[in-house]
């Protein structure tokens, strides 16, 4: 019995990490594998055909390679300049969310948070090793949550007002959410090549985008009812969404820590 570990790109969520590990799981003479969002790794325990594993990870649209693989100086400029993109939009997200009272931008503006955060714990990885990154990803685990349980208190109270936020700086907010996911997008993509690697930066992509065209969709439907309600339910939507992923690299981080 052996235990590999590999580097996995474009883990961002809960759901990326049960279809890794249930895709290992589907390989013969694999017997556990375990995938983390605070180290970007996927532990793989039995005896298994490595370039079959290869094969199934790829499958799912994550690039995979061995820890040891050392990054590239463009590599790490790109990702330092991702963290300042994604908090940078972030405090700007918030602030408009406020502006206009709408509790569907600060949730997107947690998504910018949490994307920088965990960005900015890959740069770390480059250099740190396995325990540190755990204690710092512990403490934006706590972040997560507390901004998320936040989110959920303000949108909750918000039902009983029900006060339509400003559709225009909602609208806007939104739209300039989705162009910074687009330009992260591009910039990753420059450091990858291979199909398989082109489908990772696109899925650690995916849940971004579609909280800023489900804003930008909000915004439309409250200029068309005058309601709160559409604004509110997105808010809950992502709110949830990012508890989770909060939820989860808690669990990971205190494993790693064990």
């Amino acid at each position: 019995m052996t235990e590999q570990r590999f580097t996995v790109s474009g883990m961002d969520c809960g759901s990326c990490l049960a279809k890794l590990e249930a895709a290992a799981q589907s390989v013969a003479g694999v017997t556990a594998a375990r995938a983390s969002l605070v180290t970007g790794e996927l532990v793989v325990t039995g005896r298994f055909d490595t370039a079959a594993l290869v094969q199934a990870i790829t499958a799912t649209g994550h690039g995979i390679a061995p820890p040891t693989v050392s990054p590239e100086r463009g590599y790490r400029r790109m990702l330092a300049l991702v963290v300042v993109l994604n908090l940078g939009y972030g405090a700007v997200e918030t602030l408009a969310g406020f502006l206009a009272g709408s509790q569907a931008l600060l949730a997107d503006a947690l998504d910018f948070w949490g994307d920088g955060l965990i960005s900015g714990l890959a740069l770390l990885a480059l250099g740190w090793s396995a325990a540190a990154r755990a204690r710092v990803a512990l403490a934006q685990g706590v972040f997560l949550a507390v901004m998320g349980l936040g989110v959920l208190a303000m949108t909750l109270r918000e039902f009983a007002a029900a006060r339509p936020p400003d559709e225009a700086i909602m609208g806007w907010a939104g739209a300039g959410a989705l162009a910074v996911n687009l330009i992260c997008a591009a910039l990753l993509m420059r450091h990858r090549s291979g199909d398989a690697s082109a489908r990772a930066v696109w899925l650690f992509s995916r849940n971004d985008a579609l909280s800023n065209l489900a804003v930008v969709l909000a915004a439309g439907l409250v200029a068309l009812t005058g309601s709160a309600l559409p604004d509110l339910l997105t808010a809950l939507a992502i709110a949830g969404l990012f508890l989770w992923s909060g939820r989860i690299i808690l669990r990971d981080a205190l494993a790693e820590l064990r």
